[in-house]
């Protein structure tokens, strides 16, 4: 086999993507001498990726589409700043054989396998079809060029259902929808495909056997173009929401030397049979019976590389630029060596508790722990987009054991902060907390399995601290001294939301200094030792305690036991006569998006529960469903349109179910 050459080096780095990884690439780029040039979309013209690049050039508008999708403007940015070599990051056009050929006929080298490679493997179906030939087990499934809906559905009854949809470009979850039943196909094919082109460009999907409770296990590669390969270990990528990772580590819980060796030898097989040049990562499922199959083949760097690097000591961009270079490997196979135990986790704008809802606004306060590796784009003050994934951060602890490595992820997942926005780091910690996760027993239905475990109620005395909190720090709030007082105050009445309930409490403060907050019939006693502008120590039945918190106008981020809660302060506010949460008919969006399918008529009749709009947000579909029976009396979008957080865009005549 051939490989093609690169005559010359190159000396400037420009950087398709954006966030945490832009950084990340940037940082190891600069360490080896290159100069780095940033690409950025309208949203993020003020981001820590544009201001830490030595040059960066607009490419469009906030939409993927019109930025980190466009081939041509990204190309003309290489340019136009001397870059003359491009690393894609991952997502957006990491794995686009169209983009990689685009960057080798401008003469740009594209860090990264070669197009043909991306073509091969990078398509879902065309690898399935390599590995098949090559005698390695694959999920049983459809692949064809006949993507019509009947035909689709026609060979998910072949497979038998439950079936997995899956776009055949790009990954992370993207473009996958399981459907349970052939009733439920159509409307799940849909959504894949919309989704799919959204995301990458290509609305072309695969089916796929569904494989109950299955772990996640992914081997990471590197090939040179000098015909060496090497696998550097397996990912456990099993704890999983929507199909997208959310927890990953190295090495699995489950694997064995012997397992590795074998799933191994499988991967560096099948990237010597191409030619692969680069970063390559080839993921498994692998059942009860520890018998495992070959799902796909990203053809980029992961997002949990961080893990491999940690137990490996190798840096992996690193070997990406030395490798497209034209240097060769300088490791072989039995090189690589193993140290410790690594998780990741990844935090991301989202409510947990409400189906993941992506989140976007502006981070009041952000803290990150100094003694872990956090990957990051963010700043207090700074404003988290919806046009984008809902992925924030990576936090990654590594330890001697794998029990050593979940204490550390989990006490710095604790001491995080980030205020203003919704996030999953308490989900997260509960996940890491769990005994089937502790035990290593998580499998992909994980998440599913103990969702209501996971998602443990707020206890009262964390609505007590809130309200004292808003007591004490109120604008017209008398200054807090700490120490006895001369009498007692008269009790002061407090309202508060929190996850979504209202709350009447009142606070009084006693002649000994001390505060009882009275809840729902409860007195909860706080004596308060320091307050600080953005901490308070406190005493509860005598046990010291300590709180971070944020106050934004009426509202007040508080941090406790590892718990965020975002409380809002009503009052002094009117109450709100309308009907809460849409039962008065309205459909409103629930976050920033774009709208992809309107799914009703006016005129038409709906039952509560019926899906009515499709709204995108943070590159995945959201559904938005009748809160009431009736009719649809009135659409107020558009296909296509932008919305914001609250805007009405389905409004019904409610009437008793048919």
């Amino acid at each position: 086999m051939s490989f093609e050459v690169r005559r010359t080096p190159f000396r400037k780095i420009l950087v398709a993507n954006r966030s945490e990884i832009a950084l990340r690439v940037m940082r190891t780029a600069r360490h080896l001498g290159y100069g780095v040039v940033a690409v950025y979309s309208d949203a993020d013209r003020d981001a820590m990726h544009v201001r830490e690049a030595d040059e960066a050039v607009r490419i469009g508008g906030p939409l993927p589409s019109q930025s980190y999708l466009n081939i041509e403007a990204i190309i003309d940015a290489a340019k136009s700043a001397g870059a003359d070599a491009v690393h894609p990051g991952y997502g957006f056009l990491a794995e686009n054989e169209e983009f990689a050929d685009a960057c080798r006929d401008a003469g740009l080298v594209f860090i990264g396998p070669s197009p043909e490679s991306i073509k091969a493997m990078g398509n879902k179906a065309g690898a399935k079809a390599i590995l098949q030939a090559a005698g390695v087990p694959c999920v049983p499934g459809y692949q064809g060029a006949d993507q019509s809906d009947a035909v689709m559905l026609a060979e998910a009854r072949k497979i038998g259902f439950p079936v997995m949809i899956k776009a055949v470009a790009g990954g992370g979850g993207r473009g996958m929808r399981l459907a349970p039943d052939a009733a439920a196909f159509p409307d799940f094919l849909r959504s894949a495909r919309s989704e799919a082109q959204g995301a990458f460009g290509d609305a072309t999907v695969i089916l796929e056997r569904a494989i109950v409770n299955p772990r996640h296990i992914e081997i990471q590669v590197f090939g040179d173009r000098h015909g060496n390969a090497i696998h550097l270990g397996e990912r456990d990528c099993s704890v999983q929401r929507r199909h997208q990772k959310l927890i990953e580590e190295a090495p699995s819980p489950v694997v064995s030397p012997e397992l590795r060796a074998r799933m191994g030898a499988v991967a560096v097989k099948a990237a010597r049979s191409i030619g692969y040049e680069g970063a390559g990562t080839l993921e498994f499922l692998l059942d009860e019976s520890v018998d495992f199959y070959f799902m796909e083949m990203n053809t980029r760097l992961q997002v949990e590389h961080p893990v491999t690097e940690a137990i490996t000591g190798l840096d992996l961009v690193e070997l990406q630029l030395r490798i497209a270079a034209g240097e060769p490997l300088g490791l072989r196979q039995e090189d690589v060596n193993f140290s410790g135990h690594a998780i990741e986790a990844r935090l991301c704008s989202e409510d947990a508790a409400h189906d993941f809802m992506p989140q976007s606004g502006k981070i009041a306060l952000w803290q990150m722990p100094d003694e872990l590796r956090v990957e990051h784009a963010l700043q207090s003050g700074c404003e988290i987009p919806p046009f984008y994934d809902s992925m924030i951060a990576k936090v990654i602890a590594h330890g001697t054991t794998r029990e050593e490595a979940r204490r550390r992820l989990i006490r710095g997942l604790e001491h995080a902060v980030a205020f203003g926005v919704i996030t999953n780091r308490e989900f997260l910690a509960a996940c890491l907390r769990h005994p089937a996760f502790a035990a290593g027993e998580a499998t992909t239905a994980f998440i599913a399995q103990y969702r209501d475990q996971l998602l443990m109620p707020r206890a009262e005395a964390q609505a007590a601290l809130a309200a004292l909190l808003l007591h004490v720090t109120g604008r017209h709030a008398p200054r807090w001294k700490k120490g006895r007082t001369l009498a007692a105050t008269f009790a002061v009445p407090a309202r508060l939301e929190l996850d979504g309930k209202i709350h009447e409490l009142e606070i009084v403060r006693e002649r000994d200094g001390g505060y009882v907050a009275s809840l729902e019939g409860r007195n909860v006693g706080f004596e308060i030792d320091e307050l600080g502008r953005d901490s308070i120590r406190f005493r509860v039945n005598g046990l010291a305690e300590s709180a971070r918190f944020f106050r934004d106008g009426d509202g007040l981020y508080l941090q406790h036991h590892g718990a965020t809660l975002a409380v809002r302060d009503l009052t002094l506010a009117v109450p709100a006569g309308a009907a809460v949460g849409g039962s008065d008919g309205k459909v409103r969006a629930a976050m920033n998006g774009r709208i992809v399918a309107v799914l009703v008529r006016q005129g038409e009749r709906v039952e509560a529960g019926q899906p009515v709009m499709t709204l995108e947000a943070m590159k995945m579909e959201h559904v938005h469903t009748a809160p009431v029976c009736g009719t649809i009396s009135a659409i107020d979008v558009a296909e296509g349109e932008q919305v914001t957080t609250g805007k009405i865009v389905v409004e019904i005549e409610a009437s008793p179910p048919a």
